[in-house]
């Protein structure tokens, strides 16, 4: 059974985003990272950067494959998680920790109501 910490929404192509706030923190779920298996690189947007929610933002390598990134939120890249560029195994190891991806000023918070809540991604992904 994998990871849904119930304090974040979902997207169907297992991107989160934390919510309770006009900051988001972004991020894969436990699901896709093992699903991707082991993490060699990451490509990230810089800071200042505009979100569209649903359109890619980045991309994320691994062993097996390279999967795009989409946005779950629209907003303002205001932090990136610079530990990445050179650890890009910490998505492995700690996808909700260690592992986030980057930090967003939220657009529209209203936007959340669209993602999945834990317990509809968990049924999505059992």
């Amino acid at each position: 059974m994998f990871e849904v910490p119930e304090d974040r929404k979902y997207l169907e192509s297992h991107e989160y985003a934390t919510t309770g706030g006009d900051t988001a923190t972004i991020g894969i779920t436990d699901f896709a990272q093992d699903e991707l298996g082991d993490v060699v690189f990451v490509e990230l947007p810089g800071e200042g950067e505009e979100l569209t929610k649903g359109e890619e933002f980045g991309v994320v390598e691994s062993i097996k494959a390279v999967s795009d990134l989409y946005a779950p939120v629209s907003g303002t890249v205001v932090a990136v998680n610079e530990d990445l560029f050179d650890a890009p195994e910490l998505v492995n190891e700690d996808p909700y920790g260690d592992g986030w991806m980057l930090e967003v000023e939220v657009a529209d918070e209203g936007a959340f109501d669209e993602l999945l809540s834990a317990e509809e991604y968990r049924d999505q992904t059992e």
